[in-house]
């Protein structure tokens, strides 16, 4: 895993070899610098300091308390329909632990997990969330769009992580010692999708109460909508064939274990 990332990193900054210097391995960069960081189908939106204290991440009403960190914002296109925005959070060197944490998302969520961020960086991490591609929990955004799908169900957790160690290598001079993810709920289920699809993203994974099933737990979960929402009628569903909702859930079909490096 450390030769593939190491390869990724030297193709990422081959474009701006004219014109930054790439750091030394023991000394990191600068936070601001990295917003000049150039990775392939990632766009860093801004690299700023934020001071130890109140923070009131973007949507939210009121501040979280945390340390000292450099705050990145990128957005990913794996493809030409993509649009995974990400964010990685990264403490002081001298206050770093060495490790990096994924954190993961709840129900069809769209937004960056900012509390579970906030949790990791208290205690030392590294850490990045995603939207997964779109905003919001209305499934729509997956109508006439099967990259984003593929993104929900999958796509976007791996390209913020590999983005995210790249961004973390070049702020501390290092790659993260370990790297871990921690999700409950949907965040569950990209944990094992992570061990199952792309098991070298990281050593270890907490997949708490884990979706699974996807199939028959999202059709739950239309019956009892249904159910509950009905003017008179008892719910009646009719046979499907292959709906957006079938689709998604294949994509983001689920192993029944999870993977532990040593």
């Amino acid at each position: 895993m450390t030769r593939r990332l190491a390869a990724a990193f030297a193709v990422a900054l081959t474009p701006l070899a004219a014109t930054v210097a790439i750091p030394a391995a023991s000394t990191g960069t600068t936070c601001a610098s990295l917003a000049a960081l150039t990775i392939p189908n990632v766009t860093i939106k801004s690299a700023e300091a934020i001071t130890a204290g109140p923070f009131t991440p973007p949507g939210a009403q009121a501040a979280m308390t945390v340390p000292a960190f450099c705050r990145v914002e990128g957005t990913a296109r794996p493809t030409t329909d993509s649009d995974i925005r990400f964010e990685v959070w990264i403490p002081p060197v001298d206050a770093w632990n060495g490790k990096f944490q994924g954190v993961g998302n709840g129900g069809y969520q769209g937004s960056i997990s900012y509390t579970a961020m906030a949790a990791a960086l208290r205690r030392g991490y590294a850490t990045a969330s995603t939207d997964t591609g779109h905003t919001g929990d209305d499934m729509k955004f997956g109508v006439g769009h099967p990259e984003k799908l593929i993104d929900y169900g999958h796509r976007a957790i791996h390209v913020m992580t590999d983005a995210s160690k790249l961004i973390i290598r070049n702020a501390a001079g290092r790659f993260a010692e370990r790297s871990y993810f921690v999700g409950c709920s949907a965040g569950g289920q990209q944990a094992l999708s992570e061990a199952q699809r792309y098991p070298e993203d990281y050593d270890g994974i907490v997949a708490g109460d884990p979706a699974n099933n996807r199939i028959r737990q999202t059709f739950g979960f239309l019956s009892s909508w249904m159910a509950t929402h009905a003017a008179v009628a008892p719910l009646q569903i009719a046979q499907a064939s292959e709906s957006t909702v079938t689709r998604l859930v294949r994509s983001a079909n689920q192993p029944t274990g999870i993977a532990m490096k040593q």
